[in-house]
């Protein structure tokens, strides 16, 4: 889809043509719509198609006539009433008379920008719009982390009481999506890193500039404790199954034995031998039960004492 605004007064009036101080947003694009864009600003298709990939990396390009920036944005994907946590790329064109944006798919932080909701943001300041931009993502990426952080506690009291193969997985998706986010803050930090070096940007804009790297940090801190307690509790998890496991195996090994033991003994008394006296005894049978109950009994009381059972 192509979206096409004029901005008058810093809000995004809807054309249908691209005029002078122009914000065109394409979002997944159709080939023609890309030629159109295309011919339109001067920019080539395959640069465009280029930023379609969602395995795109955050990364700065100063062209003659236009900036690029390629920032990663964070995105709730819901399967089967299951969230998982992904960021995909959003191109950032920086033109002499306009801003193109570009996103594989829709975002709310593209209707922030529709309806003014990014505080302080002004459009026709474009060396600027970037970093509001990723400031806006952080608040994104922080809502996204708490997310993930109530969902690991919740998940942590089900595991409790029991683990099951689906939670596992679950938590696995959340340790993947911690990974994402991580290594996608660290990409546009060194977005901002590389305006900082390469932009003559206003002290104002170096100020502003700051203070977003300090919030894009402060987010990476997030991740990363969040993975690493993620992480904590995946170990601790699979040592309570391995130790569940062991003591299972404890007991039907204990049991086994105990078992056994009247099995032998009516083995070896079941076979084709006199017994002499004994075995013409009335109360040979109760005897030989009671003995081997009173010896299984006991290997119970043995294997107690030595915490097997």
């Amino acid at each position: 889809m192509k979206y096409i605004y004029q901005i008058k007064n810093n809000i995004p009036m809807p054309r249908k043509n691209i005029l002078k101080n122009f914000w065109v947003h394409l979002n997944n694009p159709s080939e023609e719509e890309i030629k159109s864009v295309s011919a339109s600003l001067n920019i080539e298709a395959k640069e465009i198609r280029k930023t379609l990939d969602r395995s795109e990396t955050p990364h700065m390009e100063l062209e003659k006539n236009y900036l690029l920036l390629i920032i990663k944005i964070p995105y709730v994907i819901l399967n089967k009433d299951k969230k998982k946590y992904r960021a995909l790329p959003m191109a950032i064109f920086i033109l002499n008379n306009g801003i193109l944006t570009i996103t594989t798919t829709h975002h709310p932080i593209i209707t922030d920008l529709k309806k003014g909701r990014i505080h302080g943001l002004r459009f026709l300041q474009r060396r600027s719009f970037p970093i509001f931009l990723i400031n806006k993502t952080i608040e994104y990426y922080i809502r996204f982390l708490n997310e993930i952080q109530d969902d690991i506690l919740s998940k942590e009291k089900t595991l409790i009481k029991s683990t099951s193969n689906k939670d596992l997985e679950h938590m696995l998706t959340l340790q993947k999506s911690l990974l994402y986010f991580t290594t996608a803050l660290q990409g546009n930090r060194s977005v901002l890193e590389k305006m900082e070096n390469n932009c003559n940007l206003t002290s104002d804009e170096q100020d502003l500039l700051i203070d977003v790297q300090i919030e894009i940090k402060q987010a990476i801190e997030m991740a990363n404790t969040y993975r690493e307690i993620l992480e904590n509790t995946m170990d601790t998890y699979s040592s309570i199954i391995s130790n569940n496991l062991n003591d299972i195996m404890k007991f039907l090994t204990s049991i086994t034995l105990v078992i056994s033991i009247p099995t032998m003994i009516s083995s070896f008394l079941g076979m084709n031998l006199s017994l002499g006296d004994f075995g013409t005894n009335p109360f040979s049978f109760i005897l030989i039960v009671s003995l081997s109950f009173l010896i299984a009994i006991l290997l119970v009381i043995l294997l107690k004492k030595k915490n097997l059972l």
